[in-house]
């Protein structure tokens, strides 16, 4: 088992090669050797079963395996019920489209700290979390995963530790490690193979080997602010912010490690998917 490779949603040359339908993305993927996809329901869940299923089939066909990220609205660490409730809907739905797909991975954005201390919104974000644990077991979907995922801005919830500290509510969760949002947040900390180390090893000491094995991840490079963090995803040819992938993908390899690494560059992403993937297989020889 070795790592997999993808982009998040359709990169600018979808269109540019030609291709027109949702349908098409693997036939689109195979072209780049790439063998994820992870696919947008940032903007809320407006795919039905039939063309969910319709797609993961395709999908499948084409050998590729899929993962989806879940609303942006949702809000874990909300002070307001209703909108944590709501986040269960959403995550909820985002869950039974993945499963009509064929997939078992929703990524969830951590939520803000609005005007409360960071535990204080940890602790609400855990508490949402265990609930919508429950409401797939309900629903018949205790088989989804959820990957709460890093984020890049300073005042979001989303460190790594807060992020393994919500993965450490349920043992179905995966922890979706986004490197780009770590290195903004971090103001540029992720320089070295040591470094990615480091954050390697955390996840393993938090929530033990088997689920540091097959951790989720977003990579891109971000440009960040040193008030905000995360200001914006780059490309792979930015040569200023970073992080680089080189040093985590030897990590990759040389750990034996299988994470499905999901490439979110500012409109490149499935080439800039496809130049991590050829690196990682250069080093199997």
């Amino acid at each position: 088992m070795s790592a997999k490779f993808g982009p998040a949603g359709a990169a600018e040359s979808f269109k540019t090669m030609g291709y027109k339908k949702t349908i098409q993305i693997g036939e689109y993927l195979n072209k780049f050797g790439l063998d994820h996809f992870e696919y947008q329901c940032g903007q809320g869940v407006r795919i039905g079963e039939a063309p969910a299923r319709e797609l993961g089939k395709a999908l499948a066909d084409c050998g590729i395996t899929v993962s989806v990220h879940a609303p942006y609205f949702i809000s874990l660490s909300s002070v307001e019920e209703e909108k944590r409730d709501n986040s269960i809907n959403y995550i909820l739905a985002s869950a039974r489209a993945v499963d009509f797909m064929g997939g078992d991975r929703i990524v969830i954005h951590s939520g803000s700290c609005s005007k409360m201390t960071r535990e204080e919104a940890l602790a609400l974000a855990k508490e949402t979390m265990k609930k919508a644990r429950q409401a797939l077991i309900d629903n018949g979907l205790e088989h989804i995963h959820c990957c709460p995922e890093t984020m890049g801005k300073i005042n979001q919830l989303g460190d790594l530790s807060e992020v393994l500290e919500i993965c450490s509510v349920d043992d179905s969760f995966i922890p979706t490690i986004d490197f780009g949002h770590l290195n903004a947040r971090t103001l540029g900390s992720i320089k070295t193979k040591a470094d990615y180390a480091a954050i390697l090893d955390e996840i393993e000491n938090r929530l033990g080997h088997d689920r540091a094995k097959i951790f989720h991840s977003h990579f891109s490079k971000i440009e960040y602010t040193e008030k905000g963090g995360e200001k914006k995803h780059l490309t792979f040819e930015d040569e200023i912010y970073g992080p680089q992938y080189e040093p985590l993908m030897e990590l990759i390899y040389e750990r034996g490690l299988s994470p499905t690494f999901i490439c979110e560059s500012a409109g490149t992403q499935t080439e800039d998917a496809q130049t991590m993937k050829l690196y990682y297989e250069g080093l199997m020889g």
